[in-house]
Protein backbone atom coordinates (compact mmCIF):
# COMPACT_ATOMS: atom_id res chain seq x y z
CA UNK A 1 0.00 0.00 0.00
CA UNK A 2 1.23 3.55 -0.69
CA UNK A 3 2.57 5.70 2.09
CA UNK A 4 0.27 8.70 2.06
CA UNK A 5 0.13 11.84 4.16
CA UNK A 6 -3.10 10.25 5.95
CA UNK A 7 -1.70 6.92 7.05
CA UNK A 8 2.04 8.20 7.36
CA UNK A 9 2.86 7.91 10.68
CA UNK A 10 6.66 7.82 11.03
CA UNK A 11 6.71 10.90 13.19
CA UNK A 12 3.90 10.00 15.70
CA UNK A 13 5.83 7.01 17.28
CA UNK A 14 9.31 6.03 18.68
CA UNK A 15 10.27 2.80 19.24
CA UNK A 16 9.51 1.17 22.23
CA UNK A 17 11.14 -2.10 24.00
CA UNK A 18 8.33 -4.90 24.71
CA UNK A 19 8.18 -6.50 27.84
CA UNK A 20 7.57 -10.01 26.47
CA UNK A 21 10.32 -12.08 27.02
CA UNK A 22 12.30 -9.78 29.50
CA UNK A 23 13.80 -11.54 32.68
CA UNK A 24 12.96 -9.65 36.13
CA UNK A 25 13.79 -9.57 39.57
CA UNK A 26 11.78 -7.80 41.40
CA UNK A 27 12.19 -7.34 45.11
CA UNK A 28 9.55 -7.35 47.63
CA UNK A 29 7.35 -9.21 45.11
CA UNK A 30 5.17 -10.81 47.56
CA UNK A 31 2.79 -8.08 49.01
CA UNK A 32 1.56 -5.09 48.20
CA UNK A 33 3.41 -2.83 45.43
CA UNK A 34 6.15 -5.58 44.52
CA UNK A 35 3.46 -8.12 43.91
CA UNK A 36 1.62 -6.04 41.80
CA UNK A 37 4.30 -5.21 39.99
CA UNK A 38 5.17 -8.85 39.58
CA UNK A 39 1.37 -9.68 38.10
CA UNK A 40 1.40 -6.41 35.54
CA UNK A 41 5.08 -7.35 34.10
CA UNK A 42 4.18 -10.98 33.98
CA UNK A 43 0.76 -10.33 32.07
CA UNK A 44 2.49 -8.46 29.60
CA UNK A 45 5.34 -11.48 28.74
CA UNK A 46 7.96 -11.09 31.32
CA UNK A 47 9.66 -13.38 33.61
CA UNK A 48 9.48 -13.12 36.85
CA UNK A 49 11.67 -13.53 40.06
CA UNK A 50 10.16 -12.43 43.30
CA UNK A 51 11.06 -12.42 46.71
CA UNK A 52 9.62 -11.77 50.38
CA UNK A 53 10.22 -13.21 54.16
CA UNK A 54 7.20 -15.09 54.36
CA UNK A 55 6.59 -18.69 52.77
CA UNK A 56 2.73 -18.37 52.76
CA UNK A 57 2.96 -14.90 50.93
CA UNK A 58 5.46 -16.01 48.33
CA UNK A 59 3.38 -18.94 47.56
CA UNK A 60 0.00 -17.08 47.10
CA UNK A 61 1.75 -14.25 44.68
CA UNK A 62 3.52 -16.95 42.52
CA UNK A 63 -0.44 -18.61 42.36
CA UNK A 64 -1.26 -15.30 40.93
CA UNK A 65 1.46 -14.62 38.51
CA UNK A 66 1.10 -17.93 37.34
CA UNK A 67 -2.18 -17.08 36.41
CA UNK A 68 -1.11 -14.23 34.15
CA UNK A 69 2.21 -15.41 33.32
CA UNK A 70 5.35 -17.10 34.23
CA UNK A 71 6.92 -15.94 37.36
CA UNK A 72 9.29 -17.83 40.36
CA UNK A 73 10.95 -17.03 43.73
CA UNK A 74 12.53 -17.55 47.31
CA UNK A 75 11.68 -16.71 50.44
CA UNK A 76 14.53 -14.83 51.84
CA UNK A 77 15.05 -11.77 53.79
CA UNK A 78 17.10 -8.84 52.71
CA UNK A 79 18.12 -7.52 55.87
CA UNK A 80 20.42 -10.07 56.20
CA UNK A 81 23.07 -9.22 54.13
CA UNK A 82 24.08 -12.73 53.06
CA UNK A 83 20.50 -13.27 52.09
CA UNK A 84 20.85 -10.68 48.94
CA UNK A 85 23.28 -12.88 47.03
CA UNK A 86 21.27 -15.98 47.56
CA UNK A 87 18.59 -13.95 46.07
CA UNK A 88 20.51 -12.89 43.09
CA UNK A 89 21.83 -15.66 42.29
CA UNK A 90 18.44 -17.77 42.30
CA UNK A 91 17.07 -15.55 40.21
CA UNK A 92 19.92 -15.46 37.37
CA UNK A 93 19.98 -19.15 37.70
CA UNK A 94 16.17 -19.19 37.34
CA UNK A 95 15.33 -16.86 34.61
CA UNK A 96 18.92 -17.61 32.74
CA UNK A 97 20.06 -13.96 32.99
CA UNK A 98 18.29 -10.71 34.21
CA UNK A 99 17.53 -8.22 32.12
CA UNK A 100 16.05 -5.54 34.80
CA UNK A 101 15.58 -5.50 38.52
CA UNK A 102 13.05 -3.83 40.81
CA UNK A 103 13.83 -2.97 44.32
CA UNK A 104 11.30 -2.73 46.07
CA UNK A 105 10.99 -4.24 49.84
CA UNK A 106 10.21 -1.72 52.94
CA UNK A 107 8.96 -2.55 56.30
CA UNK A 108 7.37 0.39 58.34
CA UNK A 109 9.32 2.75 60.44
CA UNK A 110 9.00 5.20 62.97
CA UNK A 111 10.14 8.27 64.51
CA UNK A 112 13.45 8.15 66.22
CA UNK A 113 12.44 8.52 69.49
CA UNK A 114 9.60 6.24 69.34
CA UNK A 115 12.43 3.06 68.21
CA UNK A 116 14.40 0.67 70.17
CA UNK A 117 18.06 0.55 68.89
CA UNK A 118 17.50 -2.99 67.30
CA UNK A 119 14.30 -1.74 65.50
CA UNK A 120 16.37 1.34 64.03
CA UNK A 121 18.94 -1.58 62.55
CA UNK A 122 16.56 -3.87 61.44
CA UNK A 123 14.60 -1.34 59.60
CA UNK A 124 17.53 0.74 58.15
CA UNK A 125 19.23 -2.47 56.85
CA UNK A 126 15.89 -3.57 55.28
CA UNK A 127 14.48 0.23 54.07
CA UNK A 128 18.20 1.18 53.04
CA UNK A 129 21.20 -0.74 53.32
CA UNK A 130 19.17 -4.00 51.35
CA UNK A 131 18.79 -1.43 48.75
CA UNK A 132 22.18 -0.58 48.51
CA UNK A 133 23.52 -4.73 48.07
CA UNK A 134 20.88 -5.31 45.86
CA UNK A 135 21.35 -2.39 43.41
CA UNK A 136 25.36 -3.65 43.62
CA UNK A 137 24.48 -7.32 42.91
CA UNK A 138 22.42 -6.02 40.06
CA UNK A 139 25.21 -4.02 38.75
CA UNK A 140 27.17 -7.27 38.52
CA UNK A 141 24.79 -9.43 36.55
CA UNK A 142 23.04 -6.88 34.26
CA UNK A 143 24.67 -6.18 31.05
CA UNK A 144 23.44 -3.53 28.13
CA UNK A 145 20.15 -2.38 27.66
CA UNK A 146 18.89 -3.74 31.61
CA UNK A 147 17.22 -1.05 33.42
CA UNK A 148 17.51 -0.68 37.48
CA UNK A 149 13.77 0.72 38.82
CA UNK A 150 13.73 1.74 42.94
CA UNK A 151 10.52 2.23 44.96
CA UNK A 152 11.05 4.46 47.24
CA UNK A 153 9.19 6.82 48.48
CA UNK A 154 6.90 10.51 48.92
CA UNK A 155 8.11 10.25 52.32
CA UNK A 156 11.26 11.98 51.02
CA UNK A 157 9.77 14.71 49.73
CA UNK A 158 7.23 15.46 52.67
CA UNK A 159 9.40 14.82 55.90
CA UNK A 160 6.40 14.54 58.32
CA UNK A 161 7.77 14.19 61.74
CA UNK A 162 7.09 10.89 63.28
CA UNK A 163 8.26 9.28 60.68
CA UNK A 164 12.44 10.24 60.76
CA UNK A 165 13.97 7.04 60.51
CA UNK A 166 12.07 6.20 57.34
CA UNK A 167 12.43 9.16 55.91
CA UNK A 168 16.39 8.87 56.64
CA UNK A 169 16.19 6.02 54.34
CA UNK A 170 13.85 7.06 51.50
CA UNK A 171 15.93 10.15 51.06
CA UNK A 172 19.04 8.50 50.85
CA UNK A 173 17.84 6.17 48.25
CA UNK A 174 16.40 9.30 46.29
CA UNK A 175 20.12 10.58 46.42
CA UNK A 176 21.53 7.14 45.59
CA UNK A 177 19.50 6.47 42.57
CA UNK A 178 20.52 9.98 41.22
CA UNK A 179 24.24 9.43 41.49
CA UNK A 180 23.70 5.89 40.76
CA UNK A 181 22.00 6.68 37.19
CA UNK A 182 25.18 8.88 36.09
CA UNK A 183 27.36 5.58 37.20
CA UNK A 184 26.09 3.36 35.12
CA UNK A 185 24.63 5.37 32.16
CA UNK A 186 27.75 4.85 30.12
CA UNK A 187 27.21 0.92 30.50
CA UNK A 188 23.90 1.41 28.75
CA UNK A 189 21.66 0.55 32.24
CA UNK A 190 19.17 2.60 33.08
CA UNK A 191 18.04 3.76 37.07
CA UNK A 192 14.33 4.92 37.44
CA UNK A 193 13.21 5.88 40.72
CA UNK A 194 9.55 5.50 41.77
CA UNK A 195 8.16 7.54 44.77
CA UNK A 196 4.78 6.73 45.54
CA UNK A 197 2.52 9.07 47.99
CA UNK A 198 0.24 7.13 50.62
CA UNK A 199 -0.86 3.73 48.78
CA UNK A 200 -2.56 0.50 50.13
CA UNK A 201 -0.81 -2.45 51.49
CA UNK A 202 0.42 -4.01 54.25
CA UNK A 203 2.81 -1.77 54.84
CA UNK A 204 -0.15 0.65 56.16
CA UNK A 205 -1.17 -1.73 59.02
CA UNK A 206 -2.12 -1.45 61.38
CA UNK A 207 -2.62 2.19 61.22
CA UNK A 208 -4.90 1.82 58.52
CA UNK A 209 -6.26 -1.46 58.23
CA UNK A 210 -7.80 -2.97 55.01
CA UNK A 211 -11.26 -2.26 55.28
CA UNK A 212 -10.03 1.83 55.38
CA UNK A 213 -7.79 1.24 52.98
CA UNK A 214 -10.79 0.29 50.75
CA UNK A 215 -12.76 3.14 51.82
CA UNK A 216 -10.05 5.55 51.28
CA UNK A 217 -9.09 3.87 47.31
CA UNK A 218 -12.83 4.30 47.02
CA UNK A 219 -12.47 8.16 47.74
CA UNK A 220 -9.67 8.73 45.82
CA UNK A 221 -7.54 9.68 48.87
CA UNK A 222 -5.37 6.83 48.90
CA UNK A 223 -3.48 4.86 45.57
CA UNK A 224 -3.52 1.11 44.83
CA UNK A 225 -0.66 -0.77 44.27
CA UNK A 226 -1.49 -1.63 41.32
CA UNK A 227 -1.09 2.10 40.38
CA UNK A 228 2.69 2.10 41.37
CA UNK A 229 2.95 -0.48 39.16
CA UNK A 230 1.70 0.95 35.88
CA UNK A 231 4.34 3.45 36.06
CA UNK A 232 7.10 0.76 36.78
CA UNK A 233 5.86 -0.79 32.81
CA UNK A 234 5.89 3.21 31.70
CA UNK A 235 9.64 2.94 32.91
CA UNK A 236 10.53 -0.12 31.56
CA UNK A 237 9.43 0.25 27.78
CA UNK A 238 11.06 3.53 26.99
CA UNK A 239 13.57 4.21 24.03
CA UNK A 240 16.81 2.65 25.16
CA UNK A 241 17.45 6.80 24.75
CA UNK A 242 15.66 7.96 27.41
CA UNK A 243 15.17 7.49 30.59
CA UNK A 244 12.85 8.40 33.07
CA UNK A 245 14.51 9.02 36.46
CA UNK A 246 11.72 9.98 38.50
CA UNK A 247 8.27 9.41 38.71
CA UNK A 248 6.58 11.00 42.15
CA UNK A 249 2.51 9.72 42.38
CA UNK A 250 0.27 11.29 44.52
CA UNK A 251 -3.26 10.79 45.34
CA UNK A 252 -5.56 13.22 43.62
CA UNK A 253 -6.96 13.92 46.16
CA UNK A 254 -5.50 14.81 50.02
CA UNK A 255 -6.68 12.57 52.60
CA UNK A 256 -8.15 14.91 55.18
Amino acid sequence: MATTPQNNLSDAHTERPALAGRRIAITGGTTGIGRAIAVLLASEGARVFVCGRDEAHLADALARIREVGQGDGVSVDLSRREDVPKFFDAAEAGLGGLDAVVINQAVPAVGLDDAPEPDIAYQTATNFTAYLLAAKAASERLGEGADIVFIGSMSAVSREPGSSVYVAAKTGIEGFAQALRKELAERNIKVGLVEPGLAGSDLQYPDIPADKQREMIHQETMLRAEDIAVSVQFMLTQPRRATISLVRIEPRVEAQ
